[in-house]
């Protein structure tokens, strides 16, 4: 008893935190490292999910190589990817104005707020309806404008954008909230040195604000892009992958091969998640090396 405890007043200050984060870990352990071992294992079977595996090797991704679906699928990633950047600057905007003190500032916040704590299902009903032809808000406008409807999840030109939409409305919301907690972080003696020194509007905020809310950017960026490559919700609810599978995206085409009504390939969708997995750690990996040379510059 003697030994354990001295040791452990010896070692507290260095086992305490430890001791605190182990849960912690041990959960990240069972329920991210390990799933993704065993993701990488099984995208190397031909295996149903409830019979035999039979190694194949590197079969399925060949054959995802030679899968027209996966290139439609992997073109609207990226065009998610670039598109879902808006948020940011949109969220940024947003923020700006939230954080100033004008009556009934509580009520725009509010509003604001809101997409962000509504399901992406919801989302997802409410901009099918919105597209919807004949009595759709949008439809009736673009027929208002142009003297006919655009039936916008049945176009396989417009489809895309359009769901690409629905989904910037809540992800804009979850940045403003990101900007907002740095905007309240903000150092106020830079902000007014930098007035009484002649800055304001546009250059107050490139050289004084903005580089103070680069850790709100940095997590803002980084959910964002995983937003958009995962982008799954509103693309099953308001096309289904359709019109034809113009919509697909990795995620959906993963979610189809493995465990939709076309068939249980779990190999074929194990290959899908490393491909959508090995995305994303490329462009969080290029963020965070970003991150810490300009902390190391700084």
């Amino acid at each position: 008893m003697l030994p354990s405890s001295s040791f452990w007043k010896k070692n507290q200050q260095k086992l305490a935190p430890w001791l605190f984060l182990a849960p912690g870990m041990l959960m990240f352990v069972i329920y991210v490292l390990v799933p993704i071992f065993q993701s990488i294992w099984i995208s190397f079977h031909d295996w149903d999910g409830l019979g035999e595996r039979v190694w194949i090797g590197f079969g399925n991704y060949v054959e995802l190589l030679d899968d027209d679906t996966f290139y439609v699928a992997l073109k609207n990633n990226l065009i998610w990817l670039v598109l879902y950047l808006l948020s940011i600057p949109a969220g940024l905007a947003a923020a700006l104005f939230l954080n100033q003190t004008v009556t009934g500032i509580r009520l725009y916040k509010s509003l604001f707020f809101f997409p962000f704590v509504i399901s992406q299902v919801v989302v997802g009903l409410m901009f099918t309806w919105f597209y919807a032809p004949d009595f759709g808000l949008f439809s009736k406008l673009t027929e208002w404008l142009t003297g006919e409807q655009i039936a916008v999840l049945a176009d396989e030109r417009f489809v895309t954008y359009g769901i690409i939409v629905a989904g910037l409305w809540p992800q804009t919301a979850y940045c403003m909230i990101l900007y907002l907690t740095g905007l309240n972080n903000i150092n106020p003696e830079q902000v007014e040195a930098a007035r009484m020194d002649g800055a304001k509007g546009v250059k107050l905020l490139w050289n004084i604000i903005l580089p103070q809310l680069g850790p709100a950017t940095f997590i803002a960026m980084v959910v964002t892009v995983i937003g958009s490559l995962r982008s799954f919700d509103l693309v099953s609810v308001m096309t289904a992958g359709g019109p034809y599978g113009s919509s697909q995206v990795l995620s959906y085409f993963m979610y189809e091969q493995a465990l939709s009504e076309y068939g249980f390939r779990m190999g074929y969708g194990a290959a899908i998640a490393v491909v959508l997995f090995l995305i994303m750690m490329i462009f969080i990996s290029l963020f965070i090396v970003r991150m810490l040379r300009q902390e190391r510059n700084a």
